[in-house]
């Protein structure tokens, strides 16, 4: 039996209570902070004595290593990498350009993650920001306009599964238009639903094939005016997965962010009711991992199905040029854009 949990980790080396809960838990997956990184060797340690604690041989390792303002891993432990705004930049001058550095330098990352036992990366974010939104998504996107965000994050996409890294699309289905930062507050949002389908959706729609998603902690008021598309039936079903057609693995984003409410273990049984195949938790408060796990189910039937899709990625690396890849990042770098 496997948890349809992701649960985060105190520190650099499990405890013994955190080993005998991923014993007796076994969730799906784990993820990584800076919390939790202190060395490459460290990192592998930890990532190898989670894994052989769940017993088991399919285990998504995740982090969230995006580029610019959100990266787990910074040098020495990680490269720099440029922000999504960035390679938004050079795409206006020069899309092709744009296309290939994306896919390179996250071939490169995924070469780099997969050195140290993580094999899904919590990127690209494929949210398009509005004129007075909330900086929390701001240079993360790569643009402001659906065609340029949907070839960036193709583009990086395919780097990361060509080197058999699980890419994580961001945030389904739509976090750009959030008044307020989720981590914080619950944002609601107005839009009608013609302005959704028009730019939101867009890109979650043209990558609707790729593997996996996260969902948004916010409220939609044209598609469920009482619920966060985390926990909305009417926004994971007739929206997610049958208007935008995303068949992939779909997981929340974090439920201890204060854009929910309610006990742990409620806000996992609502995410899971509504639709989600895995809740995420990331905090590392061995309390509130416990209370997840209580409100997670078996991964089994349909669930079951996404994430050995999924998790497939995983068993297939294509060779690359990692020296033109080094260039191409520190061309990036060197041009000013980050």
């Amino acid at each position: 039996m496997r948890s349809a949990l992701i649960t985060g980790l105190a520190g650099c080396r499990l405890g013994a209570d955190e080993r005998d809960f991923l014993s007796e838990v076994r969730p799906a997956g784990v993820i990584l902070f800076s919390r939790n990184c202190e060395s490459p060797d460290q990192i592998r340690s930890l990532v190898a004595d989670a894994v052989a604690s769940i017993g088991a041989d399919d285990v998504l390792v995740l982090i969230d290593q995006e580029g610019g303002r959100v990266q787990r891993l910074r040098p020495p432990l990680g490269r720099t990498l440029p922000s999504a705004r960035a390679l938004g930049e050079l795409y206006e001058a020069d899309p092709d350009a744009a296309v290939a550095a994306g896919r390179l330098i996250f071939r490169l990352l995924a070469h780099d993650l997969r050195g140290l036992g993580i094999n899904c990366d919590c990127a690209p974010v494929l949210d398009i920001p509005v004129p007075g939104a909330d900086g929390i998504i701001g240079d993360r996107a790569y643009a402001v306009t659906p065609g340029a965000v949907i070839a960036l994050g193709r583009a990086v996409c395919q780097g990361l599964m060509a080197g058999g890294v699980v890419p994580v699309i961001k945030h389904i289905p739509g976090h750009g238009r959030a008044g307020c930062d989720s981590h914080l507050a619950l944002p609601v949002v107005d839009a009608s639903l013609g302005d959704l389908r028009a730019s939101d959706f867009a890109p979650f729609q043209a990558l609707a094939d790729i593997p996996a998603a996260m969902t948004a902690h916010v409220v939609y008021t044209a598609i469920d005016a009482q619920a966060p598309a985390t926990t909305s039936r009417a926004a994971i079903g007739g929206i997610i997965r049958d208007e935008i057609g995303f068949s992939g693995l779909l997981m929340s984003d974090d439920l201890s962010m204060k854009a929910l409410s309610g006990p742990m273990g409620t806000r996992a049984a609502a995410a899971i009711a509504a639709g989600c195949d895995l809740v995420l938790h990331c905090n590392g408060e061995f309390d509130e991992m416990r209370a997840a796990a209580a409100g997670s189910p078996e991964l089994q039937d349909a669930a079951l199905a996404r994430f050995n899709a999924a998790f497939s990625v995983t068993r297939t690396q294509i060779d690359f040029d990692a020296e033109e890849a080094v260039r191409v990042l520190e061309r990036m770098l060197a041009s000013g854009r980050s």
